[in-house]
């Protein structure tokens, strides 16, 4: 078969083949329309403005999972720096047998993707950035081993970021609203509305979001449970038993919002503990689980105490095919969305928390920003009442400092009921900040 044709134009409004690119004020996007002559079949890529900023001249190590949009990003960023990517096989045994050397074909200037494959790397990094003023940026898409070599060789030289999937709403350009305080007119909030089924089932890998049609993302989102959901996870963390990292998955699909128990996940996935556990560990440092600790404990006995789980994504448990009831879905979305959020910076905290008193009242997510404590519950009901605020007037009463009580639901209508305020999903939106 003939190789493809290429095809590179700018995005000022030409039209090809029936196609419109358009400038959107913000960012101008690359389009590339390749022609396969032989099948006629047309892919068109498309690179929308992320809200990730790269303030600084330092180095960078940039933390994501797989297909969030790392390497278009930094590609696009960077331009003017080398790149080389560790998923190349050749590169991958370079950088294994002589780093120094690697490091250096880069010059003083280099892009160095999926770093976690060879960790040791950033001591070779290191020499570089100071006795060569070298810039690098670096990528990877697990935090296991990497944040160690990080931690040991680059301290002070690096900013260390994280890039999830894309915020709802992302790929429409810029953040056109604050989530709680913006006053979004109707119109806006119905048209949001329309689209959060969608937005909760295929979810917002940046890949899913540029798919055609439904059927389309869903035939990516199936490639990705194949490859970068199980058969890069054993890969990377040396893992030998594929049906059972596989039944943790599907088992965390069906706990979620509930608290995570090892030998629950161990017994139901016919593993050891231990196996267990470290299974559980691999997905959280490749970015596609994460934890939120019980803040009913004291500082110290909240690592150490139960802990929910949910998945970075929508779109891994549509892709795992997973039995997650709508209200589970609902609860995984809006959460991922804050934790989103968190890790671009634009929810000033370290870490998301859930609340359950000595009674068994729940808050779905605490945590401070900016000095004032939230508490967020999070209903599939477009009406709620009385019986839905429970939990978090109890919360409210159980501090001893101001508390802002929040509740989401599918709703249109912002609302404030007993110092609760009413707060549709659809405000998420394209909402960046508090």
């Amino acid at each position: 078969m003939p190789a493809p044709i290429i095809f590179p134009f700018p995005s000022q409004g030409k039209a090809g083949m029936g196609l419109l690119f358009r400038r959107t004020g913000v960012h101008r996007p690359r389009a590339i329309l390749k022609v396969d002559i032989e099948n006629i079949q047309v892919n068109i890529e498309i690179m929308f403005k992320r809200w990730l900023q790269f303030d600084s001249d330092t180095s960078i190590l940039l933390i994501g999972p797989r297909r969030a949009g790392k390497t278009t990003l930094v590609k696009s960023a960077f331009p003017d720096h080398r790149y080389a990517t560790l998923d190349d096989i050749d590169n991958l045994d370079w950088a294994s047998r002589d780093p120094k050397g690697f490091i250096a074909s880069l010059g003083s200037r280099g892009i160095i993707d999926e770093i976690q494959r060879v960790p040791a790397l950033t001591v070779a990094v290191k020499y570089a950035i100071d006795n060569h003023g070298a810039r690098f940026i670096m990528t990877g898409s697990s935090s296991l081993r990497l944040l160690d070599a990080a931690a040991d060789s680059l301290a002070g030289r690096i900013d260390i970021m994280s890039l999830p999937t894309a915020c709802w709403g992302e790929q429409g350009g810029v953040s056109t609203h604050d989530i709680l305080s913006g006053d979004l007119p109707l119109p806006r909030l119905r048209e949001a509305d329309r689209k959060l089924k969608s937005a909760m089932d295929v979810g917002q890998f940046p890949e899913i979001l540029t798919a055609s049609d439904d059927t389309e993302a869903r035939k990516l989102l199936t490639r990705y449970k194949n490859s970068y959901f199980t058969r890069d996870m054993m890969q990377m963390a040396n893992l030998a038993n594929a049906e059972g990292l596989r039944a943790i998955l599907h088992n965390l699909v069906r706990s979620l919002g509930s608290h995570l128990e090892v030998s629950h996940f161990a017994r139901e996935a016919g593993l050891s503990h231990a196996t267990a556990k470290k299974y559980l560990a691999t997905l959280a440092q490749a970015q596609l689980t994460f934890r939120l600790l019980g803040y009913q404990y004291g500082p110290a006995k909240r690592y150490l105490k139960a802990s929910k789980t949910y998945l970075c994504d929508n779109g891994v448990i549509s892709a795992l095919g997973g039995s997650a009831s709508r209200g589970q879905l609902l609860e995984n979305f809006v959460i991922a969305e804050l934790e989103k959020r968190r890790k671009l910076g634009l929810i000033a905290c370290d870490q998301l928390y859930f609340y359950q008193s000595a009674g068994g009242r729940e808050v779905d997510v605490v945590f401070e920003n900016r000095g004032l404590l939230y508490a967020v519950e999070i209903k599939n009901t477009r009406r709620p009442g009385a019986k839905d605020m429970l939990g978090l007037k109890s919360f409210a009463r159980d501090m001893d400092r101001e508390v802002k009580c929040v509740l989401f639901y599918t709703g249109t209508e912002r609302a404030c009921e007993n110092d609760v305020e009413l707060v549709p999903v659809a405000a998420l939106y394209r909402g960046g900040s508090l």
